[in-house]
Parts: C-alpha cells; structure tokens; sequence
C-alpha cells in the first residue's frame, strides 16, 4: 500500500535527520513508529479511562488498587 504524506518543513527536516543519523532506514521507517507510539499512547489512554470509570461506577475499591492499576497503565504493564 502507498500512502503520500505531506510534512511540515520542521518534520520533514526531523524526519530526514532520523534516517541520516542511521536510527532508520527511510522516511517511511519514521512514520511507521510515530504511528505506532500513537497506537501504543490511545491504548494506553482507554485503559486508563476504563480503570477510571471502574472506580467512579463500579464497586467500591480501595484507592491503592486504582493507582496501581494506572501506575501499570502509565508504565505500559497493562
């Protein structure tokens, strides 16, 4: 599958240096994990939005569990 993207000068200079530096080995490589840290990061965001609404509509639970539950969310444990 092709897809054009067009860039903001600033990340298409970003992007140019990532692959200069030898981090990747093309502009698509770039794009292709920006893309998947922002799945990564809306992943973790309904987690954490469902651990939230489990503890304002669901059974009472103690506040220690709920702040594990999202410690593990932020750090990627769950």
């Amino acid at each position: 599958m092709t897809t054009n993207v067009s860039l903001t000068p600033e990340l298409e200079d970003f992007t140019r240096l990532c692959v200069e530096s030898g981090r990747y080995g093309s502009v698509s490589e770039v794009v292709r994990h920006a893309l998947r840290l922002m799945q990564d990061q809306e992943r973790r965001k309904a987690a954490f939005q469902t651990v939230l609404n489990e503890a304002k509509t669901g059974s009472p639970r103690e506040l220690d569990i709920v702040l594990r539950e999202a410690d593990a969310i932020i750090e990627g444990r769950r």
